[in-house]
């Protein structure tokens, strides 16, 4: 049986209509992305000691190919040279091919990336490494179509030569493996715990203008084509504004963000972002949608809308999770992983609309003048703006997109504003019931600890900001599927579940990412219970993960011997690095606590991030909202009254509607009122909350800023002058 997927994201069974053929050992496998290979000629292993003890009993060397289900060029190898007969036999005949989910197996795919940058200076997916049995890789690349085309090898004419390699030059081979993974291990020796003194506000304000240098004033962004989002740098550029008191930080902010939502990058009729743009206009994305982008966006367009107060920023962060919410939802609440760019065959076919179509949906429906805004809204053309992938020709198709605001098509046309938007949204409407009957890209239905962190951070945050008690409660039934569901028999967490297992031992960034989300969470509900999750995953952390001796997290623990080196992730990508989500939720635990052995271990990763931080502090982005948060100013405030009291809800409203990145907020119900057992559990996570109680009957906050506290505060005002 496969699974198909009917409107809503959800999945059901169907007849396999398939041409039946033999399926390999990756039939046996969870991950989406082995599965898509099950059916291959090639004699596929899973990564495993089974592949590598016949590696070595036949005297063959390891190929291993290394992707994610949704990743575009991964299918386009797939079908060129591994459903290749001829192809296959080569593989088979002289390797022992191993497949790997880089999203189920990060820490393998974090060394073998490794060894591809530092042998050919460039890296990406598929990934492909030739290795001795040994795991000693002497050969790098990514994509490798059937035959040599344009300049790039072809798999035929590659295998033989790999294969002459292997029986010829043996001595040379081994050599270069070793010296391969000596390379990737003097790389870890230069990252953490090489650097001298301390980042500080000037490693700010390098980052800062670094970013500043590189913006750019047309279309925001700060790279040249392809534009991937990197939410991280936002984030921090945020918090730079609010320090500094420089407005610039929230101008490219919002440039951005803007840019990206007007782009093809943006998905206009379904909502959610895709992977990138291709261009430097946003227009033309990767149209793959993943759940970390989703999160991370949200976050930023939720934490500017809380600067500027403009709803079109709220309004978008409400589209991201509305997006999440129908499709990258399962039935237990916890959050899917990502959905594919390519459908019926060729990349981005479910999103794109012809004008023909596009005026037989609308115009039937609301007539030729609906059909004509429609077209100037999202800039549809007769010819198209989406060229054909293999020849660069239009296609007569077209990725909606916006030039124009709803309030500038209205000036225009002599119309009120909400009527325009009111027309659009009946547009968006039609065009999305009749996507739904097109074939839908794959789902990929796994559930990642580390990105569902990330989520619930971003669900519960916004649910807490914007006052929306249903993102709040998504996010904690995701929590209590990803606690509950992805344990082991040791009651250790695991990274990934699909499918009713849950397998494969949790990372350093599973545990820091889900303890960054709980912490949101206790932000949103003001329950304790939370807190003492985090705190759990957090001291797990650093029990396993810890390095005592240069600081810092390894990817894995000690216990995982598989993969050939122990990294340390500290490089912000497209998620925050396990070193700088661990770094950011060490300040936020201990400053809620009150627990200055958190704290310590902060300050030890602050030191230890020296080296690569105040190297590029611009490629840290995530370091720094982390370093913002060491340098302070950094409050606590600490309200306690009857939770259901007006006085309390003022108190409690104006630090939820105030932006305030430094702030940590803890609310303990008054003695005697109700809720009163939460009081002694959040005592029992942040002991110091005890001598706190109301002052004159009146729900009071007690504000500390940097170790030094105020006098009680029982008026709004004098709360937040004591914060400012």
């Amino acid at each position: 049986m496969i699974q198909v997927r009917p409107l809503g994201g959800q999945l059901m069974s169907g007849p396999d209509l398939r041409p039946q053929r033999r399926s390999n050992r990756l039939a046996r496998e969870k991950s989406p992305y082995l599965l898509q290979h099950a059916f291959n000629p090639v004699d596929w292993y899973p990564w495993g000691e089974e592949a590598f003890e016949r590696s070595r009993a036949e005297d063959r060397p390891i190929f291993l190919s290394i992707g994610y289900a949704t990743c575009h060029w991964c299918h386009v190898m797939e079908h060129e040279s591994f459903e290749d007969t001829d192809v296959a036999a080569l593989l088979n005949r002289d390797f022992i091919s191993i497949k790997v989910d880089r999203e189920e197996r990060p820490d393998i795919d974090g060394v073998y990336m490794t060894v591809c940058q530092l042998m050919t200076g460039q890296g990406g997916w598929p990934l492909t490494i030739v290795m001795t049995p040994d795991k000693q890789p002497f050969f790098a690349g990514t994509y490798f179509p059937r035959e040599s085309v344009a300049g790039r090898m072809g798999m035929l004419e590659l295998l033989p030569r790999l294969d002459g390699m292997w029986r010829e030059r043996r001595a040379d081979v081994e050599a270069a493996g070793a010296s391969a993974l000596q390379a990737v291990r003097e790389v870890e020796t230069r990252g953490i715990g090489s650097g001298g003194g301390t980042p500080d506000e000037e490693t700010l304000r390098r980052g800062f203008n670094d970013l500043l240098a590189r913006f750019d004033p047309h279309q925001g962004g700060f790279s040249r084509a392809p534009r991937f989002p990197a939410p991280h740098q936002l984030l921090f550029l945020l918090r730079w504004s609010d320090r500094a008191g420089d407005p610039r930080g929230v101008e490219m902010v919002e440039k951005t963000l803007v840019s990206m939502r007007r782009g093809g990058i943006f998905d206009h009729v379904g909502y959610g972002f895709h992977r990138y743009s291709t261009d430097a206009r946003w227009l033309v994305p990767h149209f793959e949608k993943m759940l970390y982008d989703q999160a991370l966006l949200a976050m930023a367009y939720t934490e500017l809308w809380q600067i500027t107060g403009d709803e079109a920023h709220r309004r978008v962060a409400r589209e991201i999770f509305e997006y999440v919410a129908r499709d990258l939802t399962e039935a237990g609440g916890a959050f899917l992983s990502a959905e594919d760019a390519d459908s019926e065959g060729r990349e981005g076919a479910f999103y794109v609309w012809t004008r023909e179509e596009l005026d037989e949906v609308v115009g039937n429906a609301l007539g030729e003048e609906a059909a004509r805004l429609a077209r100037r809204a999202f800039q549809v053309e007769a010819r198209g703006n989406f060229a054909d992938e293999a020849s660069g020709l239009r296609t007569g198709e077209n990725i909606l997109h916006l030039r124009e605001t709803p309030a500038e098509i209205a000036a225009a046309l002599g119309e009120e504003v909400t009527t325009v938007e009111e027309s659009l949204e009946e547009v968006r409407r039609l065009l999305f019931e009749r996507r739904v009957t097109r074939i839908r890209p794959l789902l990929d239905d796994k559930i990642l600890t580390d990105w569902n962190g990330l989520m619930i951070a971003a669900m519960a945050g916004g649910g807490r900001v914007f006052g929306d008690e249903p993102l709040v409660e998504a996010a904690a039934r995701a929590a209590d599927f990803i606690l509950e569901r992805l344990r082991d028999e040791d009651a250790r967490l695991l990274h990934r579940h699909r499918d009713g297992e849950s397998a494969i031992p949790a990372g350093a960034a599973d545990h820091a990412c889900l303890a960054w989300g709980l912490i949101e969470l206790y932000a949103a509900t003001w329950d304790p219970h939370w807190l003492r999750e985090a705190r759990g995953l957090l001291d797990e952390l650093l029990e396993r993960f810890w390095d005592p001796d240069r600081h810092g997290v390894f990817n894995v623990d000690a216990e995982q011997r598989d993969v050939p080196v122990r990294q340390k992730e500290v490089y912000d990508g497209a998620t925050p690095s396990a070193n700088a989500a661990t770094w950011y939720v060490l300040l936020r635990m201990g400053r809620l606590t009150g627990d200055l052995g958190l704290l310590d271990r902060a300050e030890s990763l602050r030191r230890a991030l020296a080296g690569p931080v105040g190297g590029a502090p611009s490629a840290h982005t995530m370091s720094l909202v982390a370093l913002d948060l060491a340098l302070g100013p950094a409050h606590e405030v600490v309200v306690t009254g009857d939770p259901d009291a007006a006085d309390t809800q003022c108190l409690l409203a104006a630090l939820t509607d105030r932006y305030g990145p430094r702030t940590a907020v803890l609310f303990k119900p008054a003695d005697g009122a109700a809720g009163g057992r939460a009081a002694a559990d959040l005592e029992a996570v942040a002991p110091f909350t005890g001598a706190y109680d109301v002052r004159d009957g009146r729900a009071t906050a007690y504000v500390c800023s940097d170790f030094a506290c105020r006098r009680p505060a029982t008026d709004v005002a004098e709360m937040l002058n004591q914060l400012s």
